[in-house]
């Protein structure tokens, strides 16, 4: 029999799992903490000295049973869970490299963090260029030793006001996830939520529904609207935790 008991909590700007970048890369400059608790401030001794680390941790969102294959977001197929990131596994445990900027007591300060807030923490370990970094190594069926995304994301002046009134009124910052999302392509995709709408194209994310379009290369933003119908959100007695969404359409219709 395994226990496992976790060593703290980690503090980060996503709230929700569909906000929480894919990976590491891609929550470039994100800043959180982790938060240990007060018996392992001694294991903390001499950490500050690197500048990346290594944090293991447990996908406590996760519900359901694991999956042995699934669609990861650069693949038109089905991999084996075991060749992807995917946080469908036999034992949730997920794997990230963050900086380290400072530790306070038992407090880390780390940047690069694709955590969702009030993730268990289960261990640190030091990231060791020599030991951790092999540039020239294999990468299986991504093809491409640094895949990165060709699609380039642009808003329109209407769907940025939109995006920009969401987080300054209620703190919902879609823009981020939104550019992750498009910038990997603007196929239809059950992993991404992209749908055909018409002639034009949505994005699903949470309860949000983003338009866009896509010429060559460049995807276009062009509307963020509510996932609700109408008949939900000016139901009676009204839903608290629709207020974001009954203030979005009133203003934007």
């Amino acid at each position: 029999m395994l226990t496992l008991t976790p060593i703290g909590t980690a503090r980060t700007p996503f709230g929700e799992k569909a906000l929480a970048p894919r990976q590491a890369s891609a929550a470039k400059d994100v800043t959180g903490t982790i938060e240990l608790l007060p018996e392992y401030e001694h294991a903390l001794a001499d950490l500050a000295g690197f500048d990346r680390i290594w944090v293991l941790y447990w996908f406590h969102l996760n519900e359901g049973a694991w999956r042995s294959k699934v669609l990861p977001p650069r693949s038109a197929e089905r991999r084996g869970v075991f060749a992807t990131r995917s946080p469908h596994r036999p034992n949730p445990i997920g794997l990230s490299c963050v900086r380290l900027d400072a530790v306070e007591g038992t407090v880390l300060h780390v940047r690069d963090l694709d955590l969702v807030d009030g993730t268990p923490v289960l261990d640190l370990k030091p990231y060791i260029p020599y030991a951790d970094a092999f540039p020239d190594a294999k990468d299986g069926w991504l093809g491409a030793a640094d895949p990165i995304a060709a699609y380039d994301v642009r808003w329109t002046d209407e769907a940025e006001a939109q995006a920009t009134w969401l987080r300054e009124a209620h703190g919902v910052d879609l823009a981020p996830r939104v550019e992750q999302t498009l910038a990997l392509g603007p196929q239809p995709h059950p992993y991404r939520r992209i749908r055909k709408d018409g002639d034009a194209l949505r994005l699903a994310l949470k309860e949000w529904r983003i338009g866009f379009r896509a010429e060559g290369q460049v995807i276009t933003v062009v509307s963020v609207t509510s996932g609700y119908r109408h008949s939900q959100l000016f139901a009676e007695p009204p839903d608290p935790a629709l207020l974001p969404h009954r203030e979005f359409v009133a203003r934007f219709g």
